[in-house]
């Protein structure tokens, strides 16, 4: 037995492991989580003394502009999100459908077709608290009580939705072009306008062309040169405040930003759009909390990103504040702060943090349209998982090489950081208003707070983003136009999407075949078995879909092993390989027929299809073991079956390169059992003459009589996005040579 000094000294060499872990992730979170933020300093002055203010001899514009940034930094990043939202996690998970996700789980909010008893199944999906505690919630009666509030709060995500992706076009080139532009103090004003943008467009599409090799082959890059532009900038903040104006502290008094709009009026107010640009990436925080811990973020934003962004604002204030001769935009620039002997390695830092921070949100983009996808609102499109010991490492080409030519087209297209920054500055206060109006709901639905309390929450922060919302939107001619017009774009193809995925989805649930007409099927009928074992993919938990009747009606026809398997995406983040597989059988154990449900989180990405082949076979063999019960004629009950219990007790072959599974069967415990034997030894031998993937090929139409929006939406909207996307078997990874395919018209 362990003496108390012994326990003592373990316990502590546990905290200082723990500890150690802890400070490694906040470094580790510089390079993912704060590039975007960090190298914010580059354009907020030079945006926003753009056109609508200048800083006259008396120092009040830039007190007040100085004022107005420390305590929007304050406010937002620190408050709202290091303390708050940050504990609004969904599992460790942060972003939008984190959020939107905690809610469905606490209130019948939700519009998407997963919500059947197969769900409930899965432990972390069910209801967290009990139910006379939810009933009591008058906010949660409400809103399930109304269907509008629903539709409602569906466009408020996809909304943020859209604006996390505009800001992936916006944020690689409003940071790249902000860095390069450093040379405009190397040449001529007119070299300058020739020289950067090519620059900048090069560089931007050097970072989109190594997307592909995925953001851990350069991970480790990504935190040492962050760290080495917070220090950077650190000390330049510090060197300029003490060569220049030690008083310009006296500027972080609130009374500063009274001051200033009071005498700038209108025009102060209308600058608040290039202010808000200092909390740029904050979102990142919530988005990347899976990747770390909400301890790690904590102490590296309050302990390092935080003190470095306030004194390089301050520095620069304190330099402008000596400099009143510096009346344009072209020379308020991050840049001319610098002193001239170091300006070479800081333009080389700053490049090169501008690319972290670009890295870093384009990755999100690729994350935020993965879970999109799995939650049937955005088209299908291929997702390369680029990591095998990292999670959630994943890249989309065609959306890589759209965000590269939108990317491309407002470096060209703007040419100034103003428009740039105007455009930037709405796509995330938009973000930041939908993340506060979600985590107001949380706090009442999640964590059973006082509505008071959200509505005080939702009040506050509310009324500071919407203040500079205010601002940006009065910027529509200026840039603000650009993420108004790709959220509108996007939204409209998300929507479209999600009607008719939901549509194709009650389709199938109306018209699917009974069990009866299954087993009826034999050679009476003229249906033969083959060899092998048929997959048949369906939306549907329960009954048979209408794309099998059509499939054995033209091919009369089907496998020795039949396979009804529905790839379901559930509003959790992850599905342990534990309870992946829910599988039962359909009709009697002679018919060889069975349910397999396969689960996915909204950030788990689909296995290949050797893997998801393999570990499929080997739960039906384990479930074939732990059930020998007889049908009564309808579905048996669903068993949970661990994949790595299964596969533990399946042995692994390979046969021309392709993975096979043997099925091993242990003494005592049934294992005499002939007829367990007997469906074992079907299953391998149908496993050995190949698998076939048959899915459906889907025309959907408007029923005759509907709107014309509806037939829009439908018979051209729709169609014309799934001819032009990636096909079902694209996304599940199914094998061109083993695929089945059976068309069917929706009528919808």
């Amino acid at each position: 037995m362990m003496d108390p000094e012994s326990q003592k000294g373990s316990s502590s060499a546990s905290k200082k492991d723990s500890w150690k872990n802890v400070l490694l992730l906040a470094y580790q979170s510089l390079g993912v989580v704060y590039g975007d933020l960090g190298i914010s300093p580059l354009y907020v002055y030079k945006s926003t003394f753009a056109e609508d203010i200048t800083h006259s001899d008396t120092n009040e514009e830039i007190f007040g502009v100085l004022s107005f940034v420390f305590w929007t930094l304050t406010l937002v990043p620190l408050f709202k999100y290091v303390f708050i939202v940050l504990r609004a996690d969904d599992n460790g998970e942060g972003g939008t459908f984190a959020l939107y996700s905690l809610i469905c789980r606490h209130a019948e909010v939700g519009l998407l077709p997963n919500r059947q008893v197969a769900d409930e199944e899965l432990s972390t999906y069910k209801l967290e608290c009990p139910p006379e505690i939810n009933n009591s919630s008058k906010v949660k009666s409400v809103l399930e009580k109304h269907k509008n509030l629903h539709i409602a709060l569906l466009i408020v995500v996809l909304l943020g939705t859209c604006m996390v992706i505009g800001d992936g076009v916006l944020t690689p080139a409003i940071s790249v072009f902000s860095a390069v532009s450093g040379l405009e103090l190397s040449m001529s004003k007119a070299h300058h306008e020739y020289a950067v943008v090519p620059i900048t467009c090069l560089i931007l599409i050097g970072l989109f062309a190594l997307q592909h090799y995925g953001t851990h082959r350069v991970g480790t890059f990504f935190a040492p040169i962050v760290l080495v532009w917070l220090l950077c900038i650190s000390a330049l903040g510090i060197y300029n405040i003490a060569h220049w104006n030690p008083n310009v502290y006296q500027a972080l008094s609130p009374i500063y930003m009274y001051n200033f709009l009071k005498k700038t009026k209108k025009n102060g107010w209308m600058s608040l759009g290039g202010i808000l640009l200092c909390i740029t990436g904050s979102e990142a925080m919530f988005a990347d909390l899976g990747h770390f811990s909400y301890t790690a973020i904590q102490i590296a934003f309050t302990f390092l990103v935080y003190p470095a962004l306030i004194l390089a604002y301050m520095g620069q204030a304190a330099y402008l504040s000596m400099h009143h001769d510096l009346t344009s935009s072209y020379q308020i620039g991050f840049y001319v702060s610098v002193p001239e002997s170091v300006r070479w390695p800081v333009l080389i830092v700053a490049i090169l943090a501008s690319v972290v921070g670009s890295q870093a949100i384009i990755s999100g983009t690729f994350s935020i349209i993965n879970q999109s996808q799995s939650l049937g609102c955005f088209p299908r499109v291929k997702v390369v998982h680029t990591s095998d010991k990292i999670h959630g490492q994943i890249y989309i080409p065609e959306i890589n090489w759209m965000l590269m030519i939108l990317c491309i087209a407002v470096a060209v297209g703007f040419r100034d950081t103003k428009h740039m920054g105007n455009a930037s500055g709405l796509a995330v206060m938009t973000v930041m208003l939908v993340t506060t109006c979600l985590t107001s709901l949380v706090m009442v639905l999640c964590w059973r707070k006082p509505p008071l309390l959200a509505l005080a929450f939702l009040t506050f922060f509310g009324a500071v983003e919407l203040f500079y919302f205010s601002a940006s939107i009065m910027k529509f001619l200026e840039g603000a136009w650009l993420p108004i017009l790709l959220a509108l774009i996007l939204m409209t193809v998300m929507l479209v999407w999600h009607y008719a995925t939901i549509k194709k989805y009650e389709f199938d649930l109306h018209n699917k075949v009974s069990l009866d007409w299954l087993l009826a099927l034999g050679p009476v009928l003229g249906i033969a078995r083959v060899p092998g074992i048929g997959l048949v993919y369906t939306d549907l938990v329960s009954g048979i879909p209408a794309n099998f009747s059509r499939f054995v009606t033209n091919l009369p026809a089907f496998h020795a092993v039949l396979v009804f398997v529905c790839v379901k995406h559930v509003p959790v983040p992850h599905i342990p390989p534990s309870e992946r597989h829910l599988v039962g059988r359909i009709g009697p154990p002679a018919h060889r027929s069975y349910r397999c449900i396969v689960r996915y989180g909204y950030r788990d990405v689909h296995q290949d299809v050797d893997s998801f082949e393999s570990e499929l076979i080997a739960s039906l063999a384990e479930f074939i073991r732990s059930s020998r019960r007889a049908s009564n004629g309808d579905d048996e009950g669903l068993a949970v079956i661990g994949a790595a219990e299964a596969e533990a007790k399946a042995e692994a072959e390979c046969v021309k390169g392709k993975k096979k599974v043997r099925f091993l069967v242990e003494e005592g415990a049934g294992a005499g059992d002939e007829a367990v034997r007997e469906e074992l030894e079907e299953l391998w031998n149908a496993s050995e003459a190949g698998t076939a993937f048959i899915l459906g090929n889907s025309h959907v139409k408007a029923k005759p009589g509907s709107s014309v929006l509806k037939r829009v939406a439908i018979n051209f909207g729709y169609n014309f996005l799934r001819r032009n996307c990636r096909g079902p078997e694209v996304v599940l990874k199914v094998p061109p040579a083993s695929l089945l395919e059976v068309g069917m018209v929706y009528v919808v």
